[in-house]
């Protein structure tokens, strides 16, 4: 089905229907994409490549290689992407879902609540985060911000995996916990 404008009664009822199905506690404000992504690509994207800023596509090589460096909370769905090379990469999209929080100490003062129709924020990112302690979860080692969803968090042990395993296309800041 291709996208297309709704009123916003219509998204709503819309939502709803998906909501049973989506995995828990992940929004889905409008404009979410449902199935593989799709469309063409081309050249050598290497072992960790982005669409974006927050979307991150591994080839099924890299994304068992972090299954075996026991890296949780990786769940891969193969893209639909097109190439024009006889062999061309088998590439799958993260199912990054949202955990943890921004704590509030780092957010502007004058930041309004979430909208109650969308849950959308009204505040950009700041420019020192930081990570509200209480709310990381356990047994992930990948993951979303909850109040932030394009800011994409790594454990320690993701760290390490990729670093030993040598693989490319990433970098890593380390942000305080409060």
């Amino acid at each position: 089905m291709k996208a297309r404008p709704e009123p916003f009664s219509e998204y709503v009822r819309l939502r709803d229907l998906v909501r049973p199905i989506a995995p828990p506690d992940v929004p889905l404000p409008p404009g979410t994409r449902f199935g593989p992504l799709e469309g063409t690509a081309r050249g050598d994207l290497g072992a960790l490549t982005w669409l974006g800023n927050a979307l991150l596509l591994l080839p099924r090589e890299t994304l068992e290689q972090l299954h075996a460096a026991n890296i949780s909370g990786l769940l891969g769905s193969r893209t639909a992407l097109r190439f024009r090379q006889k062999t061309p990469p088998e590439l799958f999209e993260l199912q990054l879902e949202p955990h943890g929080r921004l704590h509030p100490d780092c957010l502007p003062e004058n930041t309004s609540p979430p909208c109650e129709e969308c849950g959308r924020t009204d505040f950009s990112r700041p420019e020192a985060p930081v990570l509200d302690t209480s709310s990381l979860p356990s047994g992930r080692d990948l993951f979303r911000v909850g109040n932030f969803a394009t800011m994409i968090i790594g454990s320690e042990r993701f760290r390490e995996a990729v670093l030993h395993l040598g693989l490319e296309g990433i970098r890593f800041r380390e942000l305080p916990l409060r």
